[in-house]
């Protein structure tokens, strides 16, 4: 058995076990109604959280398994997963500080992802496995505090944090990574990191109205902090510039029922060189923009815990140092379909990745375009129901498919079956 198969399993047996005491025991610690599967640690958690000290313990698995191809005969199956230990710290009870606050995480990844060792998904832009990545160690992912002014409409956060946690941020329940998460960080991965690297940085957000405000951030870039060995890195060694994010949100509550919604625009602009696709002895700078829109469309019977929400995300790169030019995402999540799984959730999406054209016209100057030809778009989608277990675990199986593999245009199809399961102990 490979390690990521044990990892998988291992985890299966964890889950088991701790059903079969909730069973045997009907013990606080696995009551399906509590938010932990460890629970209330006999009242101490909540006492703690009021004090000031909120602890987190958080684990995501992801099975993905190749199901059929267009071109290869061969199956794979592989294993990755995620532990995330952290705690926030409301300054203002521990210490008096007003309007202050501070989050410390640490995060664990390991396992393989079929995208990179099964050769239908050979050059896939996306993964199948959004989990996976950023070099399987343990990280300092996040390290910051953070500091309200002027009746908290002025806000601004200080350490070491990713850029998607507070730019381009989205949602990241689907399994593929082309609908999951902050997608600049997906297409601009070389410089925009998201979870679960961190760096130094800082971000400043002005509260126009309590639904509306704007940000700008401004971010270290340090290829250094990609290293498995510099997971801990807090030096500035290495720096070769600087990403600057900008963003307006506005989240407004919409009908009698006050549906929620997002919607984010933002630009992005590096200070860092970047090497030109056209000319390598050449350097230019990264800049590009994004459209986040989230909307919850109808209430389930008047209940607005349930309903249809749909979502789109848009990105577009500049095209001389960026091989992915612009990308979009759409789909639709119903969450409490069934009156017996209210809490459950299907959802469905959608995602067109479009390659530069430069990255031909490169590849045909230098003699070096692949057998499977040039490079155009590829496409991902996904559909999974997600199984609200317990309050402290949701699980998601779910179906994939990718046609033009690379954005190769005689790229390979595939279908992938895969599971995703998140807990928080």
């Amino acid at each position: 058995m490979n390690k990521s198969k044990g990892c998988f399993c291992g985890a299966i047996s964890l889950l088991a076990l701790c059903c079969s005491l909730q069973t045997a025991h009907a013990t606080d610690a696995f009551d399906p109604e509590s938010p932990w599967m460890l629970g209330d640690w006999n009242g101490q958690r909540t006492a703690l959280k009021q004090k000031g000290y909120d602890f987190n313990f958080g684990y995501t698995g992801e099975l993905a398994s190749l199901l059929d191809s267009k071109q290869h005969s061969s199956h794979g199956t592989e294993y990755a997963d995620q532990f995330a230990i952290g705690a926030h710290v409301d300054l203002e009870k521990v210490l008096g500080w007003k309007d202050t606050e501070a989050q410390i995480t640490v995060t664990e990844r390991n396992g393989r992802s079929l995208s990179q060792t099964s050769d239908a998904l050979d050059g896939h832009l996306s993964s199948s496995q959004e989990v996976w990545g950023r070099g399987q160690t343990w990280r300092l992912t996040d390290f910051w505090i953070k500091k309200q002014f002027l009746d908290q409409r002025l806000d601004v956060k200080v350490g070491r944090f990713g850029e998607g946690e507070d730019f381009n941020s989205f949602d990241c329940d689907f399994q593929n990574l082309a609908l999951c998460g902050s997608q600049v960080g997906n297409w601009v991965g070389d410089q925009w990191y998201n979870w679960p690297v961190s760096q130094w940085a800082t971000r400043v957000k002005y509260n126009i109205t309590p639904e509306l405000y704007t940000q700008i951030g401004v971010y270290e870039y340090n290829p250094e902090n990609l290293e498995r060995a510099k997971g801990w890195n807090l030096s500035t060694d290495g720096s070769k510039g600087a990403i600057i994010p900008a963003e307006v949100v506005w989240q407004p509550k919409i009908g009698n029922e006050k549906l929620s919604g997002e919607y984010r625009l933002g630009y992005y602009y590096s200070t860092a060189d970047a090497e030109s696709i056209q000319n390598p002895n050449e350097t230019d700078h990264k800049q590009g923009g994004w459209f986040v829109a989230k909307q919850q469309l109808t209430a389930h019977h008047g209940d607005a815990s349930r309903g249809l929400t749909g979502f789109v995300n848009l990105t577009v790169h500049d095209s001389n140092t960026n091989a992915v030019s612009d990308m979009q995402n759409i789909g639709l999540v119903y969450k409490g379909a069934f009156d017996a799984r209210p809490k459950d959730e299907i959802a469905v999406g959608f995602a067109r990745i479009s390659m530069n054209d430069d990255v031909n016209d490169a590849n045909r100057v230098n003699n070096t375009v692949d057998a499977r030809g040039l490079q155009s778009e590829e496409y991902d989608a996904e559909i999974y129901y997600g199984i609200h277990a317990t309050n402290w675990l949701t699980v998601r199986p779910n179906i994939q498919y990718v046609r033009h593999v690379g954005a190769y245009k005689n790229g390979e199809n595939t279908w992938v079956g895969g599971i995703k399961l998140q807990t928080a102990f």
